[in-house]
């Protein structure tokens, strides 16, 4: 649009001649504060100052965080890495820190770790007026501010799915990234996932015979990311061999026991761990520490473990949601295609006509009445079982109390009333 001459007498005083600087006005509307015009730099730096207008021309990336949250502390660690690789490229970026610390001593601690700019503490009309304008409603959250204006919001999911790949974080490199990640999954097989130049095997129960990759070649195979540490994995990991054991022993039944198979990638901290850990499993694992995990990882968009991949006969990938099926159809599962689903969920809406409209569980109080996802139901997190759930469930519309059916421990009323917990 072309301005008239009060328009570019505006914008001339404004910039005081100089266009460039209306991003520089952006930047400040949003950063400064009306006895502020500097940011906090990192605190292994001598000059703990930093003008917003040095930001000029950059893409800036909103950091809204607190040491608080595991997620963010978790969060932190992969954006550090990302952020000092890119300045060490001398790309053209920054952070800034919107701190949802609860004091100014847990601020200062989560900010030790922090290579990039914060706003102050202390300035909480400009961190809630950030808050507002972008409308966070969860952290850790990361927003790109391009020098041209514009803004992404998925920065966290675009960090950890592409690294520093990402950047510029413009919607052309994103979409360059996006028809690459097509073409490799198009491309996809079961030995370009696992072996690597210096490894073609995997390894054994007992951690000495090394057993080709390509041996699992027309096998539905589930890549398993899961630890020792962590306290989810260690409840669906029991779950996950038992239904292991019922696959394997259904298909030898059939004459094809051979056709399904776990591959344990870790996350464990360190050797001894890992060799704790795979010692409880009856598959085959990644050596611990073989860089392929962290390929795998971020090829698969792993945000959380315990985590199930499936991997289909032909070598592409049936679905990530491995863990989700597991707990919802246990053997059932199996081989977790579309087609069969489809089926499982026919046989549940079957199975549902069949069962009470409402009864009185031993773990609840109140009366619970089955709903679906079309009648007030959808996905929630058994509370009984503590797994996930879709589809049908018992639910208490008084206080949101759902379990699976099949958790589902029918006791009379005047029992249900004595329990004390809801």
């Amino acid at each position: 649009m072309d301005l008239d001459d009060n328009s570019r007498n505006l914008v001339q005083a404004l910039t005081n001649g100089d266009p460039e600087k209306i991003s520089t006005s952006r930047f400040s509307s949003l950063l400064a504060s009306k006895d502020r015009d500097y940011l906090l730099s990192s605190t292994t730096q001598d000059d703990q100052q930093v003008k917003i207008s040095d930001l000029e021309g950059k893409v800036i990336g909103l950091y809204f965080s607190a040491n608080w949250y595991p997620p963010c502390r978790n969060f932190n660690k992969v954006l550090i890495g990302v952020y000092e690789q890119l300045k060490s490229n001398g790309s053209n970026f920054e952070i800034v820190f919107v701190s949802s610390d609860e004091d100014l001593s847990a601020f200062n601690s989560y900010r030790e770790s922090m290579p990039w700019l914060s706003i102050p503490f202390s300035d909480l009309e400009t961190k809630k007026a950030l808050n507002r304008k972008f409308e966070i409603e969860g952290i850790p959250y990361l927003i790109i501010l391009q020098p041209d204006g514009s803004t992404l919001h998925d920065g966290v999911e675009l960090i950890y799915r592409y690294g520093i790949e990402a950047f510029p974080f413009t919607e052309e490199k994103l979409e360059e990234l996006r028809r690459e990640e097509r073409m490799k999954h198009e491309s996809q097989t079961l030995t370009n996932l696992l072996a690597n130049p210096g490894r073609d095997y995997l390894l054994d129960q007992t951690m000495t015979r090394k057993v080709p990759v390509d041996s699992l070649i027309g096998k539905t195979v589930g890549l398993y990311f899961s630890a020792q540490w962590c306290f989810p994995c260690a409840k669906f990991t029991p779950k996950l061999i038992s239904v292991y054991h019922k696959i394997k022993q259904s298909l030898e039944g059939k004459g094809g026991g051979e056709y399904f198979e776990i591959v344990f990638v870790s996350n464990d901290r360190d050797q001894s761990s890992f060799d704790s850990y795979y010692g409880t499993m009856p598959w085959l694992a990644l050596p611990f520490g073989d860089p392929i995990i962290r390929t795998l990882a971020k090829y698969f968009d792993v945000q959380g473990i315990p985590c199930l991949i499936i991997i289909g006969p032909d070598g592409k990938t049936v679905t990530k949601q491995g863990r989700n099926l597991i707990n919802l159809y246990q053997e059932n599962a199996y081989p977790f295609t579309d087609a069969k689903l489809e089926l499982l969920e026919k046989e549940m809406e079957e199975e549902a006509k069949r069962l009470p409209r409402s009864n009185y569980h031993a773990g609840h109080r109140h009366e619970l009445t089955l709903v679906s996802e079309g009648n007030g139901g959808g996905p929630f997190i058994c509370c009984d079982c503590d797994e996930q759930g879709s589809g049908w469930a018992y639910q208490c519309l008084g206080c949101g109390y759902e379990v699976h059916p099949r958790c589902m421990r029918a006791v009379d009323p005047a029992t249900a009333a004595s329990v004390q917990h809801t």
